[in-house]
Formats: structure tokens, sequence, C-alpha cells
């Protein structure tokens, strides 16, 4: 339980662990390459050692360092079959991107996740892996893990269209699809997340991507390379928008990967009045890092396009946060998605919001907020229903409040930023 009674100011320089999207790419991707890959500034979150544990079960030699991880790559040829469950627990990019490396291993596994893994829905990367000549099968009519995956049949190309732009599932299939005979075509409605995409080239595959649009054609083998793993940038936004509602505040955040299909939240800041500066962009590991620099703002409402939700989906919490202390009425559609992440964050944010006596009107895929420069946050306790983003987000909340919050349940802020609590209350004051 967090007890917090604002307002404060918050200042300094800050890094913050590595992003958790890239983290679980690098450890899974080179451990189909033959070489050893040396991965720099690692998230050791709950997510990404349940993918270390999992691809231990599975025969993957690694070492650690601090925030290294040294992955001594062994080709899908030597991984081995598991004699227990593989378990995901609370990570949906674990289960959905391993699930694609199975299907090409010749053994069988079983992959399962904790209850909200559980309930989410898996027939986005059942039925395509089907297609290309999978055998997986899930609980309740092939929908939600557990996940049974009988590898060795032999895996063919498919041009698949998703209907709703996702990584985790185009990653899935994009990592299926190296075993593969004849290539294999992703089509997405939006751009989603291209990390996939760009370790991959990294690591030499041959694929061609734009967003919309990946082409992977199999056959060349992967050539394991060190990796540095920026910053993430979903957990340097909960700094950012502190720094940008906080009255006196400044904040300066280093090394955070700013891929456009990943950092849109920036632009959509910027649209609010947000007072933002980007620093030493460059490249790195074949990822865009910069450090970024954020100060109090005067913030106006905006209208979220629902073409750029899949490159905000994650930051929609904290973006919420932003919005109650923007002038006006800030508009979230198209975002249905938000329904089956580690909580309900539609239904989160609103229930929550309301306590605190922000006024939010729910629809069935998004929210409209009224926001006040001068709104007054309420003493309540809130609750973050398991879920990290959640969680951090009713911190930032409770930074601007001149009345007592308590915050339960924030023992899950580990699946993603652990050390968030103590980095964020070293840098306020009153």
């Amino acid at each position: 339980m967090l007890e917090i009674c604002g307002p404060y100011r918050i200042n300094g320089t800050v890094e913050v662990p590595g992003d958790k999207s890239i983290s679980h790419r690098s450890i899974i991707l080179s451990s189909l390459t033959k070489e050893n890959v040396i991965i720099d500034n690692f998230l050791f979150s709950e997510d990404c050692k349940n993918t270390l544990e999992i691809l231990k079960k599975i025969g993957v030699k690694y070492s650690t360092s601090k925030d290294c991880v040294m992955i001594e790559g062994c080709g899908i040829s030597n991984f081995v079959e598991p004699d227990d469950i593989l378990y995901a627990g609370n990570s949906g990019t674990s289960i959905r991107l391993l699930s694609g490396l199975l299907c090409g291993c010749n053994f069988m596994s079983i992959l399962s996740g904790d209850k909200s893994i559980n309930n989410r829905p898996m027939d986005r990367i059942i039925n395509p892996l089907t297609e290309m000549g999978a055998k997986i099968y899930g609980r309740l009519n092939n929908k939600k893990a557990p996940l049974v995956i009988f590898g060795g049949s032999m895996l063919k190309g498919i041009k698949h269209e998703i209907n709703v732009a996702s990584a985790q599932v185009k990653s899935c299939l994009a990592i299926a699809a190296l075993f593969a005979e004849g290539s294999t075509e992703i089509i997405q409605p939006a751009v989603s997340r291209d990390h996939t995409e760009r370790m991959l080239e990294y690591f030499g595959a041959d694929i061609q991507y734009d967003g919309k649009y990946t082409k992977i054609i199999p056959g060349k083998n992967l050539k394991g390379k060190d990796i540095f793993v920026p910053g993430d940038f979903s957990s340097a936004a909960f700094f950012i928008i502190a720094a940008l509602i906080l009255e006196k505040s400044k904040v300066l955040i280093k090394n955070v990967g700013i891929n456009p299909t990943r950092s849109y939240l920036l632009n959509v800041l910027k649209e609010m009045g947000a007072n933002i500066e980007i620093k030493n962009e460059r490249i790195k590991s074949n990822e865009i890092i910069a450090d970024i620099e954020a100060s109090s703002s005067m913030l106006k409402a905006v209208s979220v396009n629902e073409e750029v939700i899949p490159n905000i989906i994650d930051e929609i919490p904290i973006l919420s946060v932003a919005a109650a202390f923007a002038e006006g009425l800030t508009k979230i559609r198209g975002a249905k998605e938000l329904r089956l992440k580690e909580s309900d964050r539609i239904k989160s944010i609103s229930t929550e919001f309301k306590k605190a006596g922000i006024k939010v009107d729910e629809y069935p895929d998004g929210l409209e907020i009224h926001g006040s420069r001068h709104r007054e946050i309420n003493s309540s306790s809130l609750k973050s229903y398991g879920d990290h983003r959640i969680a951090m987000s009713l911190v930032v909340l409770a930074l601007k409040g001149k009345a007592e919050v308590k915050i339960s349940s924030t023992k899950c802020i580990n699946t993603s930023f652990p050390g968030f609590e103590d980095k964020i209350f070293n840098m306020i004051s009153n």
C-alpha cells in the first residue's frame, strides 16, 4: 500500500530500465543464432525473467551479470523437449512470441500463464499458425491458453491479414516464418511496433517491412551480434508526464528508445502543448535512442486518432493522467484492445479516476476525460487491479493532489519497472 499526499514537484536526471519489448526479443532471437550474444541493459523484470526461464527449459544456456545477459545461441535444431509446463506468468509477449518459436521445434510443449494471460485471446495466433501447418491447440475451442504445441510439422509460408494491428501477433508469425517453406507476408490495418523486424534485420534475416507490411523469406541463418537495449519508452512516459503536470518541474531521461512505431505519444503530448525536447539522437543496435527533456506545461485537451492507437496502446493509462490536467475534453476512442490487457484498462481508468474526482465518460472502445489545469484530487483509496501500468499511472496522478491518496497492490509494478518507486520518490520534493 502506497500513501501519497502532494502536491510535489519533480526535478533531476534519470535512466529508466531497458525496454521490455526489446529485452524479450533479444533473448528469443539470440537463442536462434549459433553465436554468444551479449545483451546490455537487459530488463530483469518478472516478465522477461519468465522468458529466460522458458528458454532455459528448452535447452538455452545463459549467464547474467548486473544488467547484462549472455545468451549462448544454439539454433532451433538444438533446443530440447521440456519436462515441465512452460510458464509465461503475466507476459503476453512471452506466450505469443514463444508459440511461434515452439511451432518450429521437433517436440511437444505446453505454454501457460497466470489467470490474466490464460483469459486473453490466443486464437489470433492459433489460427494463422494452424494455417502455416502447425499443430497448436488451446482451451475453449482454440481461443485461450494453456496452449499445447506438437512440433515437428513442416511449416509453410502464408499471406496473412491481421484484423487488429498487433506487434505480438506479427512477431509470433515472423518467428515461425523463419522455419517455414516459402515466404510469409503479414499485413496489418495500422502500424504497430517493429522491434522484431529491426532485430531480425540486425541479425541478417531476409526481411522487408514498412510498419503495416512485413515479408520474411526464410533460408538465411541469423548471425548473432551484441545488443544494447535502450531505455523503455513506456517507462520513461511516467517521468515525462509527471514533469509536464507538476509545477516547477523538469526532468531529463537518458538513453531512451524513440523508435517511431513506439514513441508516438511524444507527438500527442506536443499537440497538447507539452514542453519536450529530444537531445543526443543516435542509432544503436538498429534502434533509435535519445535523451528526452520534459518540463512543466500548460496542457490542452486533444482527440486521439484511432489509427495511432496501436503505437500508444501501452501509454494510454499515463496519457489519461495528462488528460485529467489538460484544459478541455480529451477523447481516446478506437482503443477496445485496452479491455484485453493485464486488466480491463478502460474500466480500471474510469473507475479509479472517478474515485479521485475526475469526470470520465466510458465507452466500449475508449474514454473521454474532462480535464482541468486547476483540478483538485479527492482523498481516496485507489486500486491497481494488479496491473503495473495502472499502478504507476495512479502514483503519478497522486503526486499532483493535495489530499492523501492510498494505492493498493503496487507490487505488480515489478512486472515492467523494478525500482520505479525509489526512482520517482528520490526525484520529488514539496
